[in-house]
């Protein structure tokens, strides 16, 4: 199928089917300028996930974030392994997604409380990629010392730390990750959806 990939996309991703193309298009890359961010550059991103869907619109999802050259920033990025640390020197922003394990209007706990904040995430990086930035997630980095030098309180699930910045070329990253900065493929469709019960392989039994 012929969609409006970016060039660096349509070498490495087929879609099995028509979708939004920006969908395809949204990946990962790491190589950022190092340039600042302001307030208002920043907070469309988080204006996206505001409206992501939520189990009783309880909305779970918070952000913590630090932009480059704050105070805040030596707390967010002294929390990453040493890899992560020689690439997101050179972002503009660090945020650390946690979220509610308890409904607000009950105090119960809620059993979808990280999945309605991976889909906060996923609008977030969405509307990253729509403005063309890098918006990169991980989970290197140490959660314990996250929850401790940010005072998270124990009622809150630290999910994962994102990088956030502005595109640069490759010769910004050390050399060995230059090598790894491109799209990467996906599994068949067949490889995780399945109709009926779940057997091992995704194979469905026919009776």
């Amino acid at each position: 199928m012929n969609h409006p990939f970016s060039e660096e996309v349509k070498k490495v991703r087929q879609n099995e089917y028509a979708i939004q193309p920006l969908i395809i298009n949204r990946w990962s890359p790491r190589s950022m300028t190092g340039e600042e961010m302001t307030e208002a550059e920043l907070m469309p991103l988080f204006e996206a996930a505001r409206w992501a869907p939520s189990s009783y619109n309880n909305q779970p999802w918070r952000f913590l974030y630090a932009r480059k050259n704050t105070p805040s920033w030596p707390l967010f990025f002294d929390l990453m392994i040493d890899f992560n640390k020689g690439w997101t020197k050179n972002a503009s922003a660090l945020a650390l997604i946690i979220s509610a394990k308890n409904f607000e209007h009950n105090n119960k706990p809620s059993k979808t409380h990280s999945f309605d904040t991976g889909a906060a995430w996923m609008a977030l990086a969405l509307e990253g990629a729509s403005r063309g930035l890098v918006i990169h997630g991980m989970e290197g980095f140490d959660f314990e010392k996250a929850r401790s030098s940010l005072e998270i309180p124990e009622d809150y699930q630290i999910e994962a730390l994102i990088a956030i910045g502005k595109r640069a070329p490759l010769d910004k990253l050390p050399e060995e990750l230059q090598k790894r900065e491109l799209p990467s493929s996906r599994k068949a469709i067949d490889d995780f959806a399945f109709e009926g019960k779940f057997l091992k392989r995704g194979k469905v039994k026919v009776a």
